[in-house]
């Protein structure tokens, strides 16, 4: 098992709770969250120079930063959508 994937698991286990306990009108904006299309291009900006191995060092923790960023956001709206398809439509 991958480092990514035992933090990923704790993470999961840790906000377990939060997903339990979000309101439906929470869990649905989480679910519909996507990044501006500044931040996407700059994304996709970092990711080209990593595969070809062109980030400064600067850049190398800005990629990191994000990525974890983006892990985060994933398990909460993977949550959210499990408590949306839960519970009954209003």
């Amino acid at each position: 098992m991958s480092q990514a994937q035992t933090s990923t698991q704790v993470l999961s286990q840790l906000l377990e709770p939060l997903g339990r306990m979000m309101p439906l009108s929470l869990a649905r904006e989480l679910a519909a969250l996507r990044a501006t299309p500044e931040v996407q291009a700059r994304l996709h900006e970092l990711a080209d120079k990593s595969t070809e191995g062109e980030l400064t060092v600067e850049e190398q923790a800005k990629h990191r930063t994000h990525v974890d960023a983006i892990d985060v956001t994933s398990l909460l709206q993977a949550k959210a959508r499990s408590e949306i398809a839960g519970r009954p439509n209003p």
